[in-house]
């Protein structure tokens, strides 16, 4: 099973950092390592064990989501089920999720295993699951596709809807309400549509801006489709577009193609940034292009890889990321063109193909 898999992969990279067990924390995290969906509480994984510990509210549904863990119930404080846990358990070191726990919990954890004499040292760990979930599975890499498909879907039913006279806001909700009618699980970041001088906000927030003919209209959207998202955006124009438009968008857009016909598997994400940010400097834009030119989406909608001016992951087949070049121009408005894309035999494979 793949999720037998991905628990021995752990394993092997806690052998290599010299940790007996894991206790996992971060909910995306644990998912990924049980298939069981909004789950709240712990996982723990030894050289033996795979335990879930949560309480009352999801122990029937690990049950039958997770049904080759071992389930350990919790109830009360941490400080009365925690050395049960542990019991009989030879165990000296203990990782945890650094990023992810906070201090004060790391601090009740350290105390908890001092007063019941369990002689086990806590030590900090750093991007163990999420080393492992860079490189995509194909069942992953369809998810992916899936939601890309949906948002796709989206992006054609909008030159129907846009027009004139719409609130930002409003093409927002309308454009969610289909993505969730079309199969959307709930959608992975609020929809960003940016009209006008709003444009020139790579993460503007849809407001009560009337949308004008001739402005351009970014619109970044994602679906969610078994607990995968996807990530595109498109650059709209209400009417005839003019020549600052038309110049700034054929700027993007070469950066883009470039881009994607040009990375190759073992490039940095330095490097494939370097190739859209050349294009645009070239172009005379390069300070209005502040932002990184990509980033891995999966379960989360910001992952590793890093595609950016100091990013030194390295590209690899199975990486799934966005490619999404783009120009503000303040009291304009901005173009951003964004597609979903993956490493396969060394070159790109796009997942999304909304026209452009």
């Amino acid at each position: 099973m793949k999720n037998d898999n991905r628990i021995q992969k752990l394993r092997q990279k806690l052998t290599e950092k010299e940790v007996e067990a894991i206790l996992v924390s971060q909910p995306d995290n644990m998912y990924y390592l049980t298939g069981c969906e909004g789950l709240e509480g712990y996982l723990l994984v030894t050289g033996q064990d795979k335990i879930i510990a949560t309480d009352f509210r999801y122990i029937e549904q690990a049950k039958r989501q997770s049904p080759d863990f071992t389930l350990f119930r919790i109830a009360g404080k941490m400080a009365e089920w925690l050395p049960v846990l542990f019991s009989g358990k030879t165990l000296s070191s203990l990782g945890f999720e650094s990023q992810h726990l906070a201090f004060s919990l790391y601090q009740n954890l350290s105390d908890i295993l001092i007063q019941a004499q369990l002689p086990i040292k806590v030590i900090p760990t750093c991007d163990l699951i999420e080393s492992l979930r860079i490189i995509k599975d194909a069942e992953e890499i369809e998810f992916i596709s899936q939601a890309a498909r949906i948002t796709e879907a989206a992006f054609r039913q909008i030159p129907e809807i846009l027009q004139a006279g719409i609130s930002e806001r409003e093409l927002a909700w309308k454009i969610e309400r289909y993505m969730r009618e079309a199969g959307s699980q709930t959608v992975p970041f609020e929809v960003i549509v940016a009209a006008g001088p709003n444009a020139a906000l790579p993460h503007a927030r849809p407001s009560d801006y009337m949308i004008r003919s001739g402005e351009p209209v970014v619109i970044d959207i994602g679906s969610r489709f078994n607990n995968y998202g996807s990530d595109l955006t498109r650059t709209f124009c209400v009417g005839k577009p003019d020549d600052q438009f038309k110049k700034i968008y054929d700027i993007v857009l070469t950066a883009q193609t470039t881009v994607i016909s040009r990375i190759e598997g073992g490039m940095t994400g330095a490097e494939a940034d370097a190739i859209a940010r050349d294009i645009i400097t070239q172009s005379g834009f390069g300070e209005a292009f502040g932002h990184s030119l990509g980033h891995g989406i999966g379960l989360v909608t910001h992952e590793n890889p890093h595609l950016g001016i100091n990013s030194k992951d390295v590209l690899t087949d199975g990486m799934v990321f966005t490619v999404e070049p783009g120009i503000y121009v303040s009291g304009w408005g901005g173009v951003r063109i964004e597609d979903d894309v993956v490493v396969e035999n060394g070159k790109l494979r796009l997942l999304s193909a909304a026209e452009k």
